[in-house]
Parts: structure tokens; C-alpha cells; sequence
């Protein structure tokens, strides 16, 4: 099962409303694909690759589009944490900055 914390759906909305400015369908196409990218670790949960800046292979990401979708497999579900935009500075955000 897929799991969404809190600012993961929280980064999921602001995403959609930066890109409803232009255009609600280009904005519902892109939560939805990322959506339906995050539905396939049900079954493959090890197809993003280890997070660089976490060392962790537990904590994993998903590029989609100009996005990183972070996620967390664990023994009961896989969670997803963040999404971040790729030009972002993750290095400034630390583990304890995503929520689960």
C-alpha cells in the first residue's frame, strides 16, 4: 500500500495550484501521473533509486517531470514523503524535515 504523509499531499496540491495558474488541465494531468507513478511501487518499490544526500536505501526517489517523490519502503507500506522540485536544494532539508 501506498501511503501519502501530510506534506507529501500537501507538495502534491501546491504543485497542482502553481500549474492551475496556466492551466488546470496540464494540472490535473501532472498530479495524475504523479499519482499513478507513485501507485506502481506497489509493485515495484525498489524502481527509484536510493535518495543521494540521505545514504539510506530504505528512503528512495521517483524523478517525475521537474519533480524528486520521495518515499520511504518499509515492512508494512511504502511511504511517500516529499515531493520536491529537482532544482531545489535538498541538501537543506534533513530527514527529520520529512514528515511520515
Amino acid at each position: 500500500m501506498v501511503a501519502w504523509s501530510i506534506r507529501a499531499k500537501n507538495d502534491l496540491k501546491q504543485i497542482y495550484d502553481y500549474i492551475a495558474k496556466d492551466s488546470k488541465y496540464y494540472a490535473k494531468n501532472v498530479a495524475q501521473d504523479i499519482v499513478s507513478k507513485a501507485e506502481e511501487l506497489n509493485e515495484f518499490p525498489e524502481m527509484g533509486r536510493a535518495v543521494p544526500e540521505i545514504g539510506d536505501d530504505k528512503i528512495r526517489e521517483l524523478i517525475i517531470y521537474s519533480y524528486r517523490l520521495i518515499y520511504e519502503i518499509t515492512p508494512d507500506a511504502i511511504a511517500v514523503l516529499a515531493l520536491i522540485h529537482g532544482k531545489r536544494d535538498f541538501s537543506r532539508l534533513d530527514r527529520n524535515g520529512l514528515d511520515r
